[in-house]
């Protein structure tokens, strides 16, 4: 019953020009596909990417990732032990984050932690 109120008074509204300067009229919808991230993390994660705030650990991945990528690519001997060495840094300083915030105590990361690692770092 209240959705088939709030859809004829949404329909009243149309009628009479309520909604026809709107900003972005005639364009697609910019949605935030979020369900990759726990329910109960998502007002946060939202809040951070509004902000243009991304947390350490996430751009660490990130690196890691691509370190991973060049390495695989990567034809000389020397520039590989660059990269491996980039890439143990990186590692280790995702450690210590980790260990700092205690992660193992949200219960949150604890839940999702195995899926995160796989998306993210492919291990």
């Amino acid at each position: 019953m209240l959705s088939w109120l709030a859809d004829q008074m949404i329909e009243e509204a149309m009628k009479r020009g309520e909604f026809d300067d709107l900003p972005g009229k005639g364009k697609p919808l910019e949605l935030d596909d979020l369900s990759h991230v726990p329910a109960e993390l998502r007002s946060a994660y939202k809040i951070m990417k509004n902000a243009n705030i991304v947390p350490e650990e996430l751009t660490l991945r990130q690196e890691m990732l691509t370190l991973s990528d060049l390495i695989a690519a990567c034809q000389h001997d020397e520039e590989r032990h660059q990269l491996r060495k980039k890439l143990d840094e990186k590692t280790l300083r995702l450690h210590m984050l980790n260990a700092q915030q205690d992660w193992s105590n949200n219960s949150a990361y604890g839940r999702y932690e195995s899926k995160i690692r796989q998306r993210l770092t492919g291990w």
